[in-house]
């Protein structure tokens, strides 16, 4: 502090030159002893471990420049699961009406901040893997994380744009004219970080640091990212026998399992769960989140966003949000009549906020004022696996705004997940169907509701032969059922190659077109990497 104090009054006596004595270069040449420069910082573990957390930090954002981020908001309203909502101007946050309807260009304020949030999220996993000065096995597990991170950064930027520049040092301020790299590349970086994260992680972390990646996040990721390249590289049996090898791994830690009851994995205050949860990003209100941030709030702000709009107060559990992300009539009647209660986990309409309300003893005169949704985005249901509850109140305990400091974690992959991409690499891989089909009756099994099913559930083979099912097929409707309003369905087809007008209407499928598969990245950032392309080539994948 005392070079702080005096250092401005130093220098203007040395300016003005008046007085009859001279200015010591020991006493102009002082340490910057409240600030740190690369050169005199990561010198302990201690300072590691903050750049790490601050690597940790874009896993979170779900609003980040101004502008609403969230992968499950644009997983869910790019595909047939959900249109956009908002409220009755059917122009609330033009961005992402956009992406709903396929018009989004290079100028879509939303794509920008996607792709810059992920850059920093990888800018920072560098600079721990390169800048320590310090080595212990301590430091060794900090830069395993960080691999761990920086393939999910990378992840999340291909699912979006597509084969995308890989960033794997820290680089120079003029080191920004980068170019797209090839998918096969993309994919060999993510995966290779992945390996080198699977050697140090650990099966688990102390309480106090859950949500850090573990062992078995990182096979889980390693398996979806071999899925993803397997089916985007012509059904490559090889890569899928890969993603099969990591997944069986995450089984076989025998830490995780399913929880009993669907339900209970959407409550408030439900966070990392022990069984389920592989990854999932942390959200905190212990920061005072508001509009100005500038990077990412650290709250949950779709629990806000997605909230029903125009909810009657008299709702014993819910108040309301800001309507958007409105399942469509297309996902809610993708639930066959055995899987009901997954769909009511998801999906909720006027007629069963209703009941809740008369259950609870309450009446209201309007269960939902549709004069303030969107009207052409409104179809009847509202999703509930993000729910605006009634006890995030007074959640902003350190102040912000309390739309933005709710703090219920997003999950990334639960362990459903590894059992239902389990079985799918198995049956496209090896071709062992009889072992796929018995992981997905895990995941049906519970779909069921509480309690012990397995005398009362349609089995996988069932299903197949009542519905006339191939097992891919089956897959393919788990994955819809299980994950509803969770992100993953437009990811799911793009890969797959099932994206096509066929699945939308009206303007929606019009619009479509298999360059819109991916985000064109933003014409602000070409302005300073000119051999960036918008787009894609073919020659890339």
């Amino acid at each position: 502090m005392k070079n702080r104090i005096f250092k401005y009054p130093v220098i203007l006596i040395c300016l003005i030159g008046l007085f009859p004595i001279g200015c010591s270069e020991d006493l102009l040449d002082v340490e910057p002893v409240n600030e740190y420069l690369s050169s005199n910082y990561f010198i302990s573990e201690g300072q590691v471990y903050d750049a790490l957390i601050a690597a940790y930090d874009p896993v979170g954002w779900s609003m980040a420049y101004g502008q609403w981020i969230s992968s499950v908001m644009y997983g869910e309203i790019r595909s047939d699961n959900a249109n956009t909502g908002g409220d009755s101007s059917n122009n609330d946050q033009p961005g992402w009406q956009e992406f709903d309807d396929f018009t989004n260009t290079n100028t879509n304020l939303v794509s920008q901040p996607i792709y810059r949030k992920n850059y920093i999220g990888i800018a920072r996993a560098n600079t721990v893997i390169e800048a320590s000065k310090v080595e212990s096995e301590v430091v060794d597990l900090y830069k395993a994380e960080a691999k761990f991170l920086r393939a999910y950064y990378h992840f999340d930027l291909f699912r979006h744009f597509g084969p995308i520049p890989i960033v794997s040092n820290v680089l120079a301020p003029g080191d920004n004219d980068l170019s797209r790299n090839s998918m096969t590349e993309v994919f060999e970086q993510i995966t290779t970080d992945l390996e080198d994260a699977i050697a140090l992680l650990p099966e688990s972390h102390s309480a106090g640091e859950v949500g850090r990646a573990t062992k078995g996040a990182a096979l889980a990721l390693a398996g979806k990212a071999y899925l993803y390249w397997a089916d985007m590289d012509g059904d490559d049996p090889v890569k899928f026998n890969l993603a099969a090898e990591k997944l069986q791994q995450v089984v076989d830690l025998g830490v995780y399992s399913l929880e009993d009851d669907f339900q209970s994995l959407f409550g408030f205050g439900v966070k990392n769960l022990e069984t389920e949860s592989v990854f999932e990003a942390q959200h905190s209100n212990l920061f005072p989140s508001d509009w100005v941030w500038f990077e990412g709030i650290d709250g949950n702000g779709i629990i806000q966003l997605c909230g029903i709009r125009g909810l009657c107060d008299a709702h014993p559990d819910y108040i309301a949000g800001w309507g958007f992300l409105l399942p469509t009539e297309s996902l809610f009647n993708h639930f066959k009549e055995d899987d009901t209660y997954r769909r009511d986990v998801a999906i909720a309409d006027v007629d069963e906020l209703n009941d809740e309300i008369v259950a609870s003893g309450q009446s209201c005169g309007v269960v939902v004022d549709l004069t303030q949704n969107n009207p052409v985005d409104y179809t009847g249901y509202f999703q509930e696996k993000y729910a605006n509850y009634k006890s995030y109140n007074g959640n902003n305990v350190n102040g912000g705004t309390p739309e933005l400091t709710k703090d219920g974690n997003t999950y990334i992959i639960r362990y459903a997940d590894v059992l239902l991409m389990l079985a799918e690499a198995l049956h496209r891989g090896a071709g062992d169907d009889v072992t796929a089909m018995q992981y997905i009756d895990v995941v049906r099994e519970r779909a069921a509701g509480p309690g012990d099913n397995f005398g009362n559930f349609v089995t996988a083979q069932q299903a197949m032969q009542q519905y006339n099912w191939s097992l891919l097929e089956l897959i393919w409707y788990e994955r819809r059922a299980e994950f509803a309003c969770e992100g993953d369905r437009w990811y799911d087809l793009v890969r797959s190659g099932r994206a096509n007008a066929s699945l939308f209407e009206g303007e929606k499928a019009s619009n479509f077109s298999e360059q819109k598969l991916w985000l064109p990245i933003s014409l602000e950032e070409q302005a300073v990497a000119p051999n960036l392309t918008e787009f894609p080539d073919a020659s890339l994948f």
